[in-house]
């Protein structure tokens, strides 16, 4: 009788182990590490062509794509961009970027990522390290990073003025303009810099909006002439070049003439 429940007790005791055993491996199953993701195909450019060429505009917005593999479901993707050393100027400010991205559509396996970026009007041109960090639910983490040149989307280069005009005359402007949006319009305006007006003399200020010839253009040289009344009062003469695009940016340069009597 006591073999009998040794036996039976010994049974018992084996098919426990063996339950246990298959436990441990179902656990170790569910508990099983995958490996990090992989990021590829990273892109990024200016965004409204989805240019892969690593240079955006300030004013407009940058295009950004990633392919991701990941094993485990994705948690999370982080993006940054920030400034290599570059020292704001007047009117600008230091632009230090990151939004982390929760969107249903990234929280899977094997999501594709695709954004745009607005970049702000008023930070200094230069290169930005952009870096892009995806984790899955398991914790891994990885991270892809490059480099984008922001440029100003108008710039006014190669600028010839006349410096000084005899009144009843004319005097010439010529400058290249490039605008990657096109030009809207450009804004002339002259003015006086506390000049006295004396007998027979007309205070001048002019302002003028150019469209002809100017209009939609990407790249072009502005080169008009001005006639300045005889009896503009002599002195200094501030002079104003506002080019405007399509996306409403502006550049502006500035320069100065002198009027003269003789």
């Amino acid at each position: 009788m006591k073999t009998t429940i040794m036996k039976t007790n010994f049974k018992v005791l084996a098919v426990t182990a063996i339950f246990g055993l298959l436990l441990n491996s179902c656990s170790s199953d569910d508990t099983e590490t995958l490996d990090a993701p992989v990021i590829s195909g990273f892109e990024y450019g200016e965004g409204s062509t989805h240019s892969t060429d690593l240079v955006a505009y300030k004013g407009s917005d940058i295009h950004l794509e990633a392919v991701i593999s990941a094993e485990a479901v994705v948690s999370s993707i982080t993006l940054s961009i920030h400034a290599h050393d570059l020292t704001p100027g007047e009117d600008e400010v230091d632009w230090d970027f990151e939004q982390v991205f929760t969107d249903a559509n990234y929280l899977v396996i094997n999501p594709t990522f695709h954004e745009h970026v607005d970049i702000p009007n008023n930070i200094p041109v230069g290169e930005y390290h952009v870096e892009l960090t995806v984790v899955d639910e398991q914790g891994n983490s990885t991270e892809i990073e490059g480099d984008l040149q922001i440029l100003d989307s108008i710039t006014i280069s190669e600028a010839s003025i006349d410096s000084t005009v005899v009144r009843g005359n004319d005097f010439h402007v010529e400058f290249m303009i490039n605008a990657v949006n096109g030009i809207h319009n450009i804004t002339v305006d002259f003015h006086a810099h506390g000049v006295t007006v004396g007998e027979g003399e007309v205070e001048w200020d002019y302002e003028e909006e150019f469209l002809d010839g100017y209009h939609e253009e990407t790249e072009i040289e502005f080169h008009e002439h001005f006639d300045v009344p005889a009896t503009a009062p002599a002195g200094e003469y501030h002079l104003s070049f506002v080019v405007e695009d399509e996306e409403g940016n502006t550049k502006t340069y500035e320069s100065h003439i002198d009027i003269t009597v003789e």
